[in-house]
């Protein structure tokens, strides 16, 4: 290996980059074809290479490193790109990928994400399909810290600083939807609503709603595809995008709320933003209900229900914790109206995760997570509703009912209960209980539904059909 260092030296920096993705094609392809296959990762003396003489990494102080210009960076992602592209087995593609790109824990993982945000952010501009498979599995296998990096430069170069360039990175989900729903899934965690800076951007907003309302399965697809035996570092990204867009439509009306507040303090006009992306917050929530539908179907044909959590309960407690820091925030009169929204649909989306077992939690431990939230009658219906008992010894989880607390009672969500759901009618002028059909996989849900503060009027506790315990 010292001597193929040797005469990589005495090359120019593109030459030797070039020989060096030459080198690993050759020599991992070998080892993929052998009987064994690459299983032990890559020899310490060809990651030195890679460092060196694609990254510039220096092995050698008393060497300087050469530096490839801009053009030369530029022909050499061309390179990569062709490369990839022509490349026709999808495993060795995979392999040099990561051989490339698989975070090593020193100082070369600054350059590699610099070179890898280039790669990607070119891919879309090109539709280079191969390489966008490739980084969704590096996204998906990959510490979320580093995902979220990856996101926000594209973020940058698809909506800041070319904003008309949307329509480019819109135009990639046809072409690698597996791709799309790991961006999301990157995306959703790089935005948090902690600042304006970390709100999501109108255009990309407007993007993954026209995405998910085309087709909604595409929020499952990682999660369908991946194989249950699989282990996944610690700290990636979460399986589906599904908490994260959660996360979003339960925020959004409060942080909205929170930066028309700090408009006014400052002595600004009142931001019109939150106003005209209400209805798009609305209708991703619908999506995000009707996701969990589909995932009721997939849990139950692979007898996942009660067995798989896809919404982690310690996630949905750091939601609830962080609804009840900017519900605090907010005490003027006029917020109100947005902490009730934000409340109905963190209401609507417990319900439905639980229905549909999405989220296993027992009613008791719910009551403690959400104890610290303003009060909401849509939320203490659903922690205090009725329930059906399982039928004894049946220790499985069935998807029709919560964990039993009273028994014997009918559950809002079961077909044959003289009672009604959480969700409201979207035929009524009230956010009321409608029958369960509303849930029904047959019966679509409509944007009424999953927005019920769309009627002017308040939640009326009197329009339900049956008693209820209010929280003590």
């Amino acid at each position: 290996m010292s001597d193929i260092r040797h005469a990589l030296l005495r090359r120019d920096p593109l030459s030797a980059a070039k020989e060096v993705l030459y080198h690993l094609d050759i020599s991992l392809g070998s080892a993929l074809q052998s009987s064994t296959g690459p299983t032990s990762g890559l020899e310490k003396s060809t990651v030195d290479l890679v460092e060196e003489f694609i990254f510039h990494v220096p092995k050698d102080r008393n060497i300087q490193p050469k530096r490839m210009s801009c053009v030369q960076e530029l022909q050499l992602l061309e390179i990569m790109c062709s490369y990839f592209q022509e490349q026709s087995k999808d495993a060795i593609r995979q392999i040099i990928f990561s051989a490339l790109f698989s975070l090593q824990g020193n100082k070369a993982d600054e350059s590699r994400m610099a070179m890898l945000g280039k790669l990607v952010s070119m891919a879309i501009a090109v539709c280079r399909v191969p390489i966008l498979e490739c980084a969704a599995t590096w996204l998906q296998r990959t510490h979320s810290a580093w995902c979220v990096r990856l996101a926000q430069v594209l973020m940058d170069d698809y909506c800041t600083l070319v904003p008309c360039a949307i329509s480019t990175l819109q135009n990639i989900c046809s072409a690698s939807p597996r791709f799309c729903c790991q961006l999301i899934t990157a995306v959703t965690a790089l935005y948090d609503f902690s600042s304006e800076e970390l709100t999501p951007p109108p255009a990309l907003l407007e993007m993954l709603v026209g995405w998910i309302t085309e087709d909604p399965r595409l929020l499952l697809l990682t999660f369908i595809n991946t194989p249950l035996n699989s282990s996944l570092p610690l700290g990636c990204l979460e399986i589906t995008p599904l908490l994260g867009l959660l996360r979003w439509c339960v925020k959004a009306p409060l942080a909205y709320q929170r930066g028309r507040k700090m408009a006014l303090t400052n002595g600004h006009g009142e931001s019109e933003k939150g106003t005209a992306y209400e209805e798009l917050y609305s209708k991703l929530h619908l999506s995000v209900l009707q996701v969990f539908l589909m995932l009721q179907v997939h849990l139950t044909e692979q007898n996942l229900i009660g067995r798989l959590a896809v919404l982690p309960v310690e996630s949905v407690a750091a939601l609830v914790e962080e609804v009840s820091r900017l519900c605090e925030k907010l005490t003027s009169l006029s917020a109100a109206n947005h902490i009730q929204l934000a409340l109905d649909r963190l209401a609507q989306a417990l319900q439905v995760a639980m229905a549909t077992g999405a989220l296993l939690c027992a009613r008791e431990d719910l009551r403690t997570l959400c104890s610290r939230l303003p009060h909401n009658n849509l939320l203490q219906l659903v922690m205090s509703g009725p329930v059906v008992q399982p039928p004894p010894h049946s220790g499985a989880f069935q998807p029709n009912m919560y964990p039993h607390i009273h028994p014997g009672r009918p559950s809002p969500l079961s077909p044959h209960s003289p009672h009604q759901s959480a969700l409201p009618s979207p035929h009524s002028p009230h956010p009321v209980l409608s029958p369960h059909p509303a849930l029904s996989p047959h019966r679509p849900l409509t944007a009424h539904t999953a927005h019920p503060s769309l009627s002017p009027h308040g939640f009326h506790p009197a329009a339900m059909a049956f008693p209820y315990r209010p929280i003590r």
